[in-house]
C-alpha cells in the first residue's frame, strides 16, 4: 500500500503555496445585497481568497500545515510556516468572520466548507504557533452552524458533491472529539437516525461530477459512530462486498477530460475511494473477509488517481488535500 513519502510531500506543497494566494481565477459564493458588495475576493476573504474557491483555498491550508508537521524539515516547510505566520492572525480572521454575519450567509459553504474549516483548526492545534488561537472563533462559529442545521436536517444529504453530510460530519466529528463533545453526541445521533437502518446499498454511481461516493462516505463516516458494531451494519449495507460487488464501488473511474473542473471531479472521487476504503479495511480487522478486498480497492484507485494531482489548475487547486487524505488520513 502507497504511504505519504518526502517526495508527495514536496510535490503536493509545492502545487499548493503557489495557488493559495492566487486571486484569479475565483467562484465566489456571494449574495449581492448591492452594489458596494462587487468587491474583488480578498475584499471579502482576507484568508481564504485564493485556490479558485473559498472551501478549497481553506483545504488548501489544512494541507500544507498538515505536511509541515509531517516533514518539518523539508525545504518548503520554511515557506508554508512563513506563509501561516503572516495569514493565519485575528485581524484576517475577523474579516472571514465578518463575511458570516452578512444577511443570506447561513447556508455559505454548507455543509462542506464548514467540515474543512473545523479541520484546519484541528491541525493548527497541532502545531507550537498562534495559527489556532487566531483561528479559534471561526471554527467556534461553523460548530454552531453544525449544531444549528443538524437538528433539522430532516434527511441527509447523500450526493456525491459538495452537499454530502457523510463526509462533512467525519470531519466536524474529528474536530469535536477533543474539543466539543456535545457536536459529537448530536452527529452520532443523527447519522444513526439517518443510516442505522441502511441494507443492501446499490450505489448507483459515480455520477458524471462527483468526487465522494455516497456509499463509502456513509460507511467511512458508520466505523466513528458505531465502533465495534461496525462490522455487523457493514456487512448487511454491502452484503456481497467480499466478492467485490457492487462492482462500481471497486472500478476506479474514468477520467475524459481534466480541463473540465466537473469531470475532473473524478479524479478526487478516486482519491476520497481511497481514503475510505482504507478505513474501513481498518475497522473491520483483518480477519474479515472484506478487509483485502478493501484493501485492493483502495490501492486501485489510488495508483488511477495520484498521477493526476497536478497538471491542470481544475484539478491542481484541491486534489493534493484528497491525495494526502488517501495516503495519509485525517
Amino acid at each position: 500500500m502507497t504511504h505519504l513519502t518526502p517526495e508527495h510531500a514536496t510535490r503536493f506543497a509545492t502545487a499548493t503555496l503557489s495557488h493559495l494566494g492566487r486571486e484569479y481565477p475565483y467562484k465566489m459564493d456571494l449574495v449581492l445585497n448591492g452594489p458596494e458588495d462587487a468587491k474583488p475576493p480578498r475584499d471579502h476573504h482576507p484568508i481564504f481568497h485564493g485556490s479558485f474557491d473559498w472551501h478549497s483555498c481553506v483545504h488548501g491550508w489544512w494541507q500544507i500545515l498538515r505536511l509541515a508537521r509531517r516533514f518539518p524539515d523539508l525545504p518548503v516547510t520554511a515557506d508554508i510556516r512563513a506563509r501561516a505566520d503572516a495569514m493565519l492572525v485575528p485581524e484576517k480572521v475577523a474579516g472571514e468572520l465578518a463575511f458570516l454575519d452578512r444577511p443570506y450567509s447561513a447556508a455559505f459553504e454548507r455543509p462542506y466548507g464548514w467540515a474543512w474549516l473545523l479541520a484546519l483548526h484541528a491541525e493548527a492545534t497541532r502545531h507550537d504557533a498562534p495559527w489556532a488561537a487566531a483561528l479559534e472563533p471561526l471554527a467556534a462559529a461553523f460548530a454552531a452552524r453544525f449544531d444549528a442545521f443538524l437538528p433539522k436536517l430532516t434527511y441527509p444529504l447523500r450526493v456525491g458533491t459538495h452537499f454530502n453530510i457523510s463526509f462533512a460530519l467525519l470531519l466536524a466529528r474529528h474536530w469535536g472529539e477533543t474539543r466539543d463533545p456535545a457536536l459529537v453526541t448530536l452527529i452520532d445521533a443523527r447519522a444513526r437516525d439517518w443510516f442505522s437502518s441502511d441494507r443492501d446499498c446499490q450505489a448507483w454511481e459515480p455520477g458524471g461530477d462527483e468526487f465522494l461516493s455516497s456509499a463509502l462516505t456513509e460507511a467511512h463516516l458508520m466505523t466513528a459512530v458505531l465502533d465495534d458494531d461496525f462490522a455487523g451494519w457493514f456487512d448487511a449495507f454491502l452484503p456481497l462486498a467480499a466478492h467485490e460487488q457492487p462492482a462500481t464501488l471497486f472500478a476506479p473511474a474514468t477520467v475524459s477530460d481534466r480541463s473540465d473542473g466537473k469531470i475532473a471531479h473524478l479524479d478526487g472521487l478516486n482519491l476520497s475511494r481511497a481514503w475510505s476504503w482504507r478505513a474501513i479495511s481498518a475497522a473491520l480487522g483483518p480477519a474479515h473477509p472484506v478487509a483485502p478486498v478493501a484493501e485492493a480497492a483502495a490501492q486501485g484507485h489510488l495508483a488511477t488517481a495520484l498521477p493526476h494531482v497536478t497538471g491542470d489548475y481544475m484539478g491542481e487547486h484541491w486534489l493534493a488535500s484528497f491525495a494526502l487524505l488517501a495516503l495519509d488520513g485525517l
